[in-house]
């Protein structure tokens, strides 16, 4: 209509335009030109709206308030019109229902039905950019939907891990019986960023981490450990999952693949009344429970191949990118997130003993009888930290019983140096304990076998004179002034002539 009437104005409107338009639209003539008389008339040149009923802030109150019901809004809309007649006539039940649906996004209708989590569901999200490993790591704590026997009472524990963002590799992990505290987040960090048997392949340090701060202690924690080794930890804000969506899609993916399959998973389907479908399923044991999820992890980083990986595994994602990892050093990560039971233990010849079992290192070799503290990672008690009571780090030990063959070679090389340094001690102290005599013909004085030369003679009491003398002339007290000139000066053997001459003259 707009064209039209721009013809019409310049005085260029002729009927085949009309034509035109009327077959391109599949109305006849007389409405196009009846189109053109309402725009000259009324100045418009779009559809006359239609009286229709739409949605009012009245009418979106009312459906908060009934949940999305909207045959309760009616109801409540024709109660009110009944009271005041002066309203606006209420339209039908059927009319509300469109004009709902006509005025209301499905996201809109979903909250104010069920609220923010379930509007948020009809939300689109982009994606970020494609990055490399260690560029960002992502944190969350979970609470597992399953419930194990914790010393006869039955709890959900508590998962903290830590996931790397780029190659969707798990590089740390804590659980816990209870909700996380800032031991789990300091435990599954250390088990992140240590690479060194039994963790890693993956792991290191990250440039930066993104975390849920709706636990903000374990938030400050995080920021508090990172930031000696310089990493920025994001704190992002409560109650947004789509802001660290590669962690939240592991929270998914563990149930769905792993704690639905457990015995007293809380989130299967229920009988009447609410009663699960079997009550008296025997429980897992803790520990059985984490071992199981640590073989989870372990099938997660080594086994699934997620879409977003072009077919590769996370462990084979990681090894294949050329981004190169900051590793920190052993010395630096020795009493990092570990946990002390408090008590001292002495190194003993079966090396030291924890938790009814033997762990040892080749640096304990000498070290037997020294009193101990021990320190551990949760979760893997295959090695330990030991340090001295002062609080210096002494070094690693593994369990005996697990040693590999290289770790007890170097046991067994450690005791040998050992014997040999004293072996070698003990050869130098028998050669100045043992003097030899010469043999005597006549009666003599016993005669040492061995008669220093005339220059070992002279040199060693020539540094003994000079560490005499050096002990009586204190040369701080009293300032050397050079010789005056009538002073009688000792002859050089190898002067010449003439000089001996000068000096008896002078004489």
């Amino acid at each position: 209509m707009q064209r039209l009437f721009g013809l019409e104005g310049r005085g260029e409107l002729t009927s085949g335009h009309v034509r035109l338009v009327a077959q391109a639209l599949g109305k006849s003539e007389r409405t196009v030109w009846r189109w053109l008389a309402a725009a000259r008339a009324e100045g418009r040149l779009d559809r006359m709206p239609a009286g229709r009923f739409t949605v009012t802030a009245e009418v979106r109150q009312l459906l908060a308030l009934w949940g999305g019901n909207a045959s309760r809004v009616h109801a409540e809309l024709v109660e009110r019109a009944r009271k005041d007649p002066e309203r606006p006539k209420v339209p039908s039940l059927a009319t509300l229902h469109r004009a709902i649906r006509r005025d209301l996004t499905a996201g809109e209708r979903a909250g104010l039905r069920q609220g923010e989590k379930a509007r948020r569901a009809h939300d689109v999200f982009a994606k970020r950019p494609p990055t490399h490993r260690n560029v960002v790591w992502e944190s969350d704590h979970k609470r597992v939907p399953v419930q194990v026997d914790v010393e006869g009472e039955l709890v959900c524990p508590w998962v903290t891990w830590f996931i790397d963002c780029a190659t969707k590799v798990i590089v740390g992990v804590a659980v816990t019986p209870h909700a996380p505290s800032r031991d789990a987040v300091l435990a599954a960090l250390r088990s992140a960023i240590d690479r060194r048997p039994p963790y890693g392949p993956a792991g290191g340090l990250p440039a930066a981490i993104r975390v849920d701060r709706g636990k903000e202690f374990l938030c400050r924690t995080v920021t508090g450990a990172m930031g000696a080794f310089a990493v920025a930890v994001i704190d992002l804000p409560a109650y947004t999952p789509h802001l660290k969506g590669t962690v939240e899609a592991l929270n998914d993916a563990v149930e769905e693949m792993h704690f639905v399959l457990l015995p007293r998973y809380t989130h299967r389907p229920k009988l009447t009344g609410g009663r699960p479908a079997d009550p008296d399923a025997p429980a897992l044991a803790f520990a059985s429970f984490v071992s199981g999820l640590l073989d989870w992890v372990r099938w997660w980083n080594s086994e699934h191949r997620p879409d977003a990986l072009g077919g590769r595994t996370p462990l084979q994602a990681w090894a294949a990118d050329p981004t190169p990892v900051a590793d920190v050093p052993a010395e630096q990560l020795a009493g990092f997130a570990l946990e002390d039971d408090g008590r001292e233990r002495t190194i003993t010849t079966h090396g030291v003993r924890w938790h009814r079992r033997d762990y040892i290192a080749d640096w304990m070799v000498g070290h037997t009888g020294t009193r101990v503290a021990v320190r551990h990672l949760p979760h893997h008690d295959d090695l330990i930290e030991v340090f001295d009571t002062t609080g210096a780090h002494l070094g690693s030990a593994y369990l005996a019983d697990a040693a590999t063959g290289e770790q007890i070679r170097a046991l067994k090389a450690a005791r040998t140096a050992a014997a040999r340094r004293l072996r070698a001690d003990l050869k130098a102290a028998e050669k100045l304990r043992r003097d030899r005599f010469k043999a005597q013909t006549v009666a003599a004085p016993a005669t040492r076998s061995r008669t220093p030369t005339h220059s070992e003679a002279a040199g060693e009491l020539d540094e003994a004179g000079r560490s005499g003398r050096r002990t009586l002339a204190r040369p701080g007290l009293i300032p050397h002034t050079p010789a005056p000139e009538h002073w009688a000066r000792p002859i050089d053997p190898s002067s010449t002539e003439q000089e001996k001459d000068r000096h008896s003259d002078t004489n």
